[in-house]
């Protein structure tokens, strides 16, 4: 007897969701329509024409060539690219900080535990903003002043910056983006081969070593070969600061350690929960193997880990870029401090606002996209290993 397929079941269509819905666009649509008409009554125009208007401040520091007479536009894309500066190295830090507490949390060694529950408790326990003052603090009076800064031979150390050398860029060294290329595609291939390598006979291959080898030793052994000139500039202290080379500031370091401690300490919780997630058994497996303790760590625990944190961590992913706006309290040339500084002078705050909330708000879905689309590709990976 031939099986019927089954009925097709129409959904209703949710009303009270598109009433909810449909009332929150008119409220929006009614406020938006009155705030305009409150600043035509008071003469003020809305739009961004300003943007194009000269700043008329300057900056800390910048990521890119700035002064005061450059534009508004201007000015908002170095302070944002400051913040991202800011937001990807704290991650980088925070994520490292809270991957080796959470491992030293479930040590076998009581004092580890000991050391990472109160790392945990007291960051966890106190506000980010009063721990980035006491460091700030503590930077600028422990740390000596300018004309007697700390040497550790061309690296100068102060309470205003940290000073170190760089290498002048000219012309002639455009040549070696070539040899830089090169060396990230055999990183690339190289790291494809070790994971090949592992996933068939489960012997591990070096790979930071292999790919920092070939980023350093590519493109210096193209400028010795071609002769490409590597001038280094060294910071020269004058009258009254250093000059030359490239610098940090106090400001962006202590907001890099603030972020990277307080994140951290939350990335060692989900890290930690992660870890006793994993079930015994696979670790009792991995000793029944012949694997060391380090290698069960990396080859049996962190791979399993890494897919049930990632959820959790995209939340401190996203809190952290935002929470880089505590950096407007000691004075580092971010968003939000040149969003400040712009509203003050244009009285524009509504514009202002907009566009700040428009930028945040880009750079954190960025990143739980990222994010999001390594979950997928690692649960994908895993499906297709149990089949």
């Amino acid at each position: 007897m031939q099986q019927l397929p089954p009925p097709i079941v129409r959904k209703k269509p949710d009303h009270l969701g598109l009433a909810i819905v449909g009332l929150l666009l008119i409220g929006l649509v009614a406020l938006g329509l009155n705030i305009f008409l409150n600043m035509k009554a008071v003469g003020v125009t809305p739009g961004y024409g300003f943007l194009v208007q000269a700043a008329g401040f300057d900056l800390s520091e910048s990521l890119i060539p700035y002064d005061a007479s450059d534009s508004y536009s201007r000015v908002i894309v170095a302070g944002l690219l400051n913040t991202i500066l800011l937001a990807f190295v704290s991650l980088v830090l925070a994520t490292v900080v809270g991957v080796v507490m959470g491992l030293v949390s479930v040590t076998p060694s009581p004092a580890g535990r000991i050391i990472a529950m109160l790392y945990v408790e007291l960051f966890r326990n106190l506000p980010k903003i009063l721990v980035l003052l006491v460091l700030y603090v503590v930077a600028v009076r422990g740390l000596p002043a300018v004309r007697q800064a700390v040497s550790f031979g061309p690296i100068h150390l102060s309470n205003r910056s940290i000073y170190f050398p760089t290498i002048e860029i000219n012309a002639a060294q455009v040549w070696l983006i070539l040899p830089l290329v090169l060396a990230l595609c055999l990183s690339a291939y190289w790291v494809h081969r070790a994971r090949r390598i592992q996933r068939e006979t489960g012997r591990g291959t070096p790979v930071l070593l292999v790919v920092f080898a070939l980023l350093i030793a590519l493109p210096l052994g193209a400028a010795f070969l071609f002769q490409i000139p590597m001038k280094i500039d060294v910071p020269q202290f004058q009258r009254f600061d250093f000059e030359g080379g490239g610098r940090l500031s106090i400001q962006f370091l202590v907001v890099l350690v603030t972020l990277g401690l307080y994140h951290g300490a939350q990335i060692a919780e989900v890290v930690r929960g992660g870890i006793l997630a994993v079930p015994t058994g696979q670790v009792e497996a991995g000793k029944a193997l012949g694997l060391s303790p380090r290698y069960v760590t990396r080859l049996v625990i962190l791979p399993q880990v890494l897919r049930i944190v990632i959820p959790p961590m995209i939340n401190q992913y996203v809190n952290l870029i935002k929470n880089t706006s505590i950096a407007i309290a000691v004075g580092y040339s971010d968003l939000m401090a040149v969003s400040g500084t712009i509203i003050n002078q244009t009285f524009r705050p509504l514009e202002m606002m907009l566009v700040t909330m428009g930028l945040y708000l880009g750079l954190c879905l960025l990143a739980s996209s990222a994010m999001n689309g390594l979950n997928k590709r690692l649960r994908a990976r895993s499906a297709r290993s149990a089949t």
